[in-house]
């Protein structure tokens, strides 16, 4: 008599959707790559970090993902750029997500190429799912219903500090109109992750400034200062 069929453990199932996927995650912030691979965890997919487009491109050198999520602002580069390579390779991978605070990048990022858009602060398990699982081929999706699984993220507040020492070195050492234009965008995207109003506020006041013409010092200083501050903090976030 046959005994039954072995289980694979790579397809996936209602309560890991993901099983069986490699994600390649484009991410600068330690604190929003945390909660990536939070979310791919409880998913049951794999994880892979580059934290800049030449980590990106060394990452695709040695192996091709299921999946890609690329953030649209990054130390070296446009994310779009990577978007737009992905886009014309043959084969292509399955899904190539953009990801940004920017809700005016979504529309760039789908003419660059992108299959679909995460808005940040991504918190939601249910919401990650539903992007990846809307683009892949129905055989990569679970068979009968899925679990919604509404559980927020929080990544560690290790992260975060991780994430202000290193805005913090990058002051230290520029403070010309890209480097700050870059610093606001990034600390835009951690803080609202983070559920930081203070600094929120004061990357706000620096954004309106270069929008306006030139960044103060006292603006600058103030934001240099509450990095700082985050830094050596024992944080609850």
């Amino acid at each position: 008599m046959q005994g039954p069929t072995p289980l694979r453990d790579n397809v996936p199932t209602p309560s890991r959707p993901l099983l069986g996927m490699t994600i390649l995650v484009v991410e600068d912030s330690r604190y929003a790559s945390e909660a990536m691979r939070l979310m791919c965890v409880r998913s049951g997919a794999r994880i892979r970090r580059a934290d800049c487009l030449a980590s990106a491109r060394r990452h695709l050198q040695v192996y091709r993902p299921t999946v890609m999520i690329v953030d649209v602002g990054l130390p070296d580069g446009s994310g779009l750029e990577l978007i737009e390579e992905m886009n014309r390779l043959t084969p292509r991978v399955d899904v190539l997500l953009a990801t940004s605070g920017d809700e005016g990048s979504e529309q760039a990022s789908l003419s660059a190429g992108a299959d679909g858009f995460l808005a940040k602060p991504v918190r939601k398990i249910a919401t990650f799912q539903a992007e990846v699982l809307r683009h892949v081929a129905p055989d990569r999706r679970p068979a009968g219903p899925r679990l919604v699984d509404s559980t927020d993220v929080t990544p560690d507040a290790v992260a975060y500090r991780d994430d202000m020492a290193a805005i913090a070195e990058t002051l230290c050492h520029a403070a010309d109109d890209q480097t700050v234009g870059y610093v606001a965008q990034f600390l835009r995207g951690v803080a609202r992750a983070a559920k930081d109003d203070v600094l929120l506020d004061a990357v706000d006041v620096v954004q309106a400034e270069c929008d306006s013409g030139g960044v103060s010092v006292a603006g600058l200083a103030r934001l240099t200062g509450l990095v700082n501050d985050r830094v050596g903090a024992r944080m609850s976030i």
